[in-house]
């Protein structure tokens, strides 16, 4: 067996983790956001966190596990429509400054300006000048961000195409998730090449040490859950931390490096 096929094998995440052991660690882990919550509310921190990835990666279930027993008035969501015409006339990143996180809170935003780089780039709801314009911008506003005191986490949740097809299939299917099937559904298989190659553009642009990208192995969606949020506590500063408790799996989460494209070990 060649040393290639070796490293897959190895880099082959677990699939499966019991209920009980998922909704033991799951509750252990939210006691310790709420310790983070009552961290950065003392400290008038600001936190803001992105999550990106394709239709049905799992953004919606893992916020929701994030946010469940955070206080309200200090935790906010933004998921953003589509841009009006008063939005397509303003500089790009305006309409995302205003839900910036105040002293305080933590905002999650469930997709963000990245948009460009994916959905309106594969789409053509851009033009190739605004494309560049944004590749070429986007580091700098986000080091801005950082040097105004906000502290950034950015996770690409990565799924397979055959998970992708059968969560897309599934929503259609279900009634209570009515509310995500988009006009944009049917075009995430049929575009998957063009969103591959769109995701590989973006993450090798606009990773860098300051505002890396963690990606996140996300076809299984428990052991999804209870990473990011192991990542996420793992990466921020509070008081009374379970150091090993919040210790994330490497072969879910990691940081994005080049070699992650290059050996073809993101869904492609």
């Amino acid at each position: 067996m060649s040393k290639k096929t070796d490293k897959k094998e190895k880099d082959t995440p677990p699939s499966e983790i019991s209920k009980e052991a998922y909704e033991d660690t799951l509750y252990k882990l939210q006691i310790e956001l709420v310790k983070l919550q009552r961290h950065f509310i003392k400290h008038d921190d600001r936190i803001l966190v992105i999550f990106e990835g394709r239709d049905a990666a799992g953004k919606d279930g893992t916020i929701k596990r994030i946010t469940q027993h955070l206080s309200p008035r200090e935790t906010r969501v933004v998921a953003l429509g589509k841009p009006t015409d008063r939005d397509r006339n303003t500089w790009y990143f305006q309409r995302y400054v205003q839900y910036l996180p105040a002293a305080q809170e933590l905002v999650i935003f469930n997709r963000s300006w990245y948009n460009r780089a994916g959905v309106e780039r594969v789409m053509g709801f851009c033009t190739d000048a605004e494309y560049d314009e944004f590749m070429n911008s986007v580091v700098e506003f986000e080091l801005m961000l950082i040097r105004s005191g906000i502290k950034l986490r950015k996770y690409y949740l990565d799924i397979s195409k055959a998970e992708q097809e059968k969560r897309l299939d599934e929503r259609r299917k279900d009634p209570l998730a009515q509310w995500k099937i988009s006009g944009l559904d049917e075009f995430a298989l049929k575009k998957w090449d063009a969103y591959s190659l769109a995701r590989d553009k973006m993450l090798a642009h606009t990773h860098n040490l300051t505002t890396p990208w963690i990606i996140v192995r996300a076809d299984n969606k428990p052991l999804t859950r209870l990473n990011v949020i192991k990542d996420l506590l793992s990466r921020l500063d509070y008081a009374d931390k379970d150091e090993r408790l919040i210790l994330p799996d490497p072969q879910i989460v990691t940081t994005f490096t080049a070699s992650l494209i290059e050996e073809g070990l993101l869904a492609s």
